[in-house]
């Protein structure tokens, strides 16, 4: 085991830094378990902020399913069934896992009625010529694909809805037919008449005419007919980051008629590409524009030169809208199509696991921004918020410098009615200032990411397998169809998982160990944001077709693991991860060279010495012992996870499997708490904590979805917006500890 040393660490308080200097020491053995890290004084903040750990409501299913929730389901049911012979006829029917297998569909990319689709439609409807059915009537709501085992050959399946009044139109001869037609739950529904979701620019232009009609109706007009001008002065709000809960909720609140600055520290997109590309070539990295911080950190972009794989895109991104929190929501949809106005392709709608890529995100990005600047939302890149400005336990401003690569300018102040803070995950620095400010946080359990190609010295290990292998293991004989994100299949991925259970933490007792971000046809990408430490991530071209496929494996960790290691404070986590980061760059070498070992080497927990596959990872690697980076306890519950995985991936344990470290950052270490109805914090007025940094999301789509519903909040809290925000929305689903 590994002895390092803690260097300092600093907390702002009151506009001045609290520095603590921990001394070099091994653990002892009264620990549990040893780790490679040093052990830090006890946090102790003047504040006595409370510290409190959020626990994942469990999610009940079968039989474990309390009574009152189960009789619930059995009358959602019978609604279901029961339907009036007179309403067959209107509305809307849907059918549900209508499948169509991979040799007669047209393939990943066709997303309306075909032939042998119309056939399965035909032969539910018990319709005797689907030729005859008119594919206007139809419309294909999802699309995705079935390769489990299981079956005799993979399948697309499909969900459908039929237009009756459209289609009695065409084909009346369709009328006995539906009066036929029977739900049956999982397969055939009916849906009545509703409002379907919208854009979110069209939902607003719709609260607008709504108000003035309300406005007009009260008299409130000119001798011109025309709406009086009221006496008004718009509230001004600060948004403190521009990645997707940022932009939506400045895209509502400007829509609503507030003054909005939107402050990012790092750089737009553009500068942000040239950043990057210094940071891979030259080893350059600016501490203010990076693969973490900059203009919709989701999206990154690299100059064209350092594609190597996909001619023309010129991009390096990964761009996933998979969500857990209900793509069919109503939240949800309102997102998927705002991205499609901006320029997203209408196929994010259909596809059951959409995934963009910044040769599509860069261009939309560019429309969104220039739409809220015309507007009039002052964007101010290479803007960094330095502190908070508090008069009486409210917030009422904040602290900002301009940062253009290395160079800071002098401090000055910005007032504002309301802040927004929406940054991500690493910006460690605003947690520090927060707490200076006695803002409470939570710590939260989160995610040690291990992707199979790396299992070393780090939080967590991305592994890397060759692309065609993952192919032939989904796929089997149906692989050749892949063709490198170009065929009618698309480029395979997995999802595995292991709940890993022992009697003592020595033995790996109750760990989840699930696979994280699986990047089909992808790279690996450097995170780091600070020389000393390093983190990994992985992304993915639109069209996914490198050489490799790479995934995290990522180890549940808790309060529990914090405190065994004498690291304490709502900023536990934080130092948690930052420990593996120095420890993951002393075992590459630095100059961020990653460290490496194969599955096999890292099972038998020895130095893989022999010729290393090859790595997607651009800035090198370095052969390590990643088997002594984590605590025994999770250490074990990787290797027994990874042995299971094999069973379910036959040649997931391989030679040519390469597993790279770390990777630390999947979610938010910590949680601000806030009220749930109007989305302020309970510690400082003022203060609205939205997104992935906050604790409330994980993933492009949730962080926009909960930054939406916030900007409502928000808006309606500043007299914007007197409407229900549920009616517009629905109700707000609980994407808090939530992943992609």
């Amino acid at each position: 085991m590994i002895d390092f040393t803690t260097p300092t660490l600093s907390f702002p308080s009151s506009g001045t830094l609290l520095t603590s200097t921990m001394s070099l020491f091994t653990l002892s053995q009264t620990l549990p378990f040893p780790f490679p890290f040093s052990s830090p004084k006890p946090y102790v903040s003047p504040h006595r902020p409370i510290i409190r750990c959020a626990n994942r409501s469990p999610h009940r299913t079968g039989k474990r399913r309390y009574p009152s929730e189960k009789r619930r389901l059995r009358q959602i049911h019978t609604e279901k069934l029961n339907i009036d012979a007179k309403d067959k006829f209107e509305g809307t029917w849907r059918f549900l896992n209508v499948g169509v297998e991979v040799g007669e569909d047209p393939g990943k990319d066709w997303f309306r009625v075909s032939g042998a689709l119309m056939e399965r439609i035909a032969k539910v409807l018990e319709f005797p010529v689907a030729s005859m059915l008119p594919e206007e009537a139809f419309t294909v709501v999802r699309k995705s694909l079935d390769a489990r085992k299981k079956l005799k050959e993979p399948k697309f399946v499909y969900t459908v809805d039929m237009d009756v009044r459209k289609l009695l139109d065409l084909q009346p001869r369709a009328w006995e037919f539906i009066s036929e037609l029977k739900p049956v739950v999982g397969f055939v529904e009916h849906i009545s008449d509703e409002k379907v979701s919208s854009d979110l620019i069209n939902i607003i232009y719709e609260c607008k005419a709504d108000k003035e009609q309300k406005e007009s109706d009260q008299g409130d007009v000119g001798s011109n007919g025309t709406l009086k001008e009221l006496p008004y002065q718009k509230p001004r709000v600060a948004v403190v980051g521009s990645g997707p809960s940022g932009l939506f909720a400045t895209l509502v609140l400007a829509e609503l008629g507030a003054d909005v600055t939107l402050i990012e520290r790092g750089q737009p997109v553009e500068q942000r590409g040239r950043d990057i590309g210094a940071l891979v070539v030259r080893r350059i990295i600016q501490s203010e524009s990076n693969f973490c911080y900059g203009e919709l950190s989701e999206i990154l972009h690299i100059p064209k030169e350092l594609n190597v794989w996909q001619g023309g895109a010129g991009t390096w991104s990964d761009g996933k809208l998979v969500t857990r929190i209900g793509k069919n929501s109503s939240g949800v949809q309102t997102v998927l199509k705002t991205l499609v106005r901006f320029g997203a392709p209408e196929s994010i709608l259909v596809d059951g696991k959409p995934h963009l890529g910044t040769d599509r995100l860069v261009p939309l990005l560019r429309s969104l921004r220039q739409h809220l600047q015309a507007l009039g939302v002052s964007i101010k890149f290479g803007t960094r918020v330095d502190d908070l400005l508090v008069e009486g336990e409210v917030l009422k401003g904040v602290k900002v410098s301009n940062c253009t690569g290395d160079l800071v300018s002098e401090k000055h102040e910005l007032g504002f009615d309301s802040t927004v803070l929406g940054v991500g995950h690493s910006a460690r620095d605003v947690y520090e200032m927060l707490l200076s400010h006695n803002v409470e946080l939570v710590p939260k359990d989160f995610a040690i990411n291990m992707s199979p190609s790396l299992w070393t010295d780090q939080v967590g290990l991305r592994v890397e397998h060759p692309q065609e292998l993952i192919n032939r293991v989904q796929y089997s004989a149906l692989a050749a169809e892949v063709r490198r994100g170009r065929g009618k299949l698309p480029v395979a991925d997995y999802k595995v998982s292991k709940y890993v259970t022992g009697k003592s933490p020595s033995d790996a007792a109750n760990y989840g160990c699930y696979s994280f971000c699986m990047c089909p046809g992808g790279q690996i990408v450097l995170t780091s944001t600070d020389p000393a430490e390093l983190c990994i991530n992985g992304m993915s071209f639109s069209r996914r077709s490198s050489n490799w496929a790479n995934a995290a494996i990522v180890v549940t960790v808790s309060c529990k693991d914090f405190e065994a290691l004498n690291f304490h404070g709502p900023l536990a986590g934080v130092t948690f991860q930052r420990e593996l980061e120095k420890e993951a760059a002393r075992m590459g070498g630095g100059n961020f060279v990653v460290p490496v070992q194969t599955v096999p080497d890292f099972l038998a927990n020895k130095l893989s010495d022999g010729p290393l596959p090859t790595s997607s990872y651009r800035m090198g690697v370095n052969p390590s012992s990643l088997h002594e980076l984590f605590p025994s306890h999770i250490r074990k519950a990787l290797q027994d996870s990874i042995a299971t995985f094999e069973s379910e991936l036959p040649g997931f344990i391989s030679e040519a499997a390469l597993l790279h470290g770390v990777e630390t950052r999947t979610s938010s270490p910590v949680q601000i708490p806030r009220d749930v109805d109007t989305y302020e914090s309970l510690s400082l007025k003022g203060l609205y904590p939205i997104g992935e940094g906050a604790g409330y999301a994980g993933g492009i789509v949730s962080a926009a979805v909960d930054g939406m519903y916030a900007g409502f909040a928000l808006a309606k809290n500043l007299g914007l917006f007197t409407g229900s925000i549920e009616s517009l929305l629905g109700k707000a689903q609980n994407s808090a500890l939530v992943k992609y």
